[in-house]
């Protein structure tokens, strides 16, 4: 399956493996961690509820496996070495399974994949690809440190340098483009999905440019060895196989209109 053209920023085509048989857990707890700051996957709406995507495919998951499901909120440099230390059963913020981090952390399988996309305000003009921006010597980026887009944006975007000082670090995505809306900074790397987001909310503030930058695949995280993991994925299975994934993208990123 995959998101029609129109959205443009987004690539969801999943890859699915063997179906299974979802296990029943009989009623067993299960502990996951979020950060809520990844819009429209999981974040705080204007009421301040915390809803999205994941929290939708999570609820889903959990009555198939017969599971309760609670939630805790940390950041998300914090958020691989807790669920590595067995604080919390999975974790849950748009993750990608990375090689590196399955030394850490167990992966399920991947439930989105996406495409990393260039975000800036609405009125830039002083570059259009990622060529142009490493060019520019004023110009500077955002990023949360050892995520995805931080590394884009050392490896394929500017010189390899992890310290490159055009790299302004901050301790959340939100943080990053209320940075980039300020002109604090002036490009943000992101998943399609949370920038097609963030564009559609903005009302002309933001937009996305250049080519992609590569895909991600997205996929909850676990302590090593967990059992967890093969029940989850019989769910993430099932509900790529009933319709249930399809709906969701459908809800989150055609019909839903996020409020700023």
């Amino acid at each position: 399956m995959k998101l029609t053209a129109a959205l443009g920023l987004m690539a969801l085509t999943l890859a699915a493996p063997a179906f299974a048989q979802v296990p029943d857990l009989a009623g067993r707890e299960i502990v996951v961690v979020t950060e809520n700051a990844y819009p429209p996957l999981q974040f705080l709406d204007s009421s301040g509820a915390a809803v999205g995507w994941e929290y939708d495919a999570m609820a889903e998951i959990a009555k198939r496996l017969n599971a309760t499901v609670t939630y805790q909120n940390i950041s998300w440099d914090a958020m691989i070495p807790a669920v590595s230390e067995g604080q919390f059963d999975v974790g849950m913020t748009g993750i990608t399974i990375r090689d590196d981090r399955k030394d850490k952390v167990d992966f399920s399988d991947s439930y989105m994949t996406s495409e990393m996309v260039m975000m800036v305000r609405g009125d830039e003009a002083r570059f259009t690809d990622a060529a142009s921006f490493a060019a520019n010597t004023e110009l500077f980026m955002a990023a949360q440190p050892g995520t995805t887009p931080f590394y884009v944006g050392v490896y394929s975007v500017l010189d390899g340098d992890e310290a490159n000082p055009r790299i302004k670090l901050f301790e959340t995505f939100g943080a990053t483009v209320e940075a980039l809306k300020s002109g604090d900074v002036d490009l943000v790397l992101t998943d399609g999905t949370a920038g097609a987001g963030y564009v559609e909310a903005s009302a002309g503030g933001l937009k996305i440019i250049g080519e992609k930058l590569g895909t991600e695949d997205f996929g909850f995280i676990f302590p090593k060895g967990s059992d967890l993991v093969a029940p989850m994925n019989a769910a993430i299975a099932a509900l790529r196989a009933d319709g249930t994934i399809d709906a969701l993208n459908k809800k989150w990123f055609l019909d839903y209109k996020m409020g700023q």
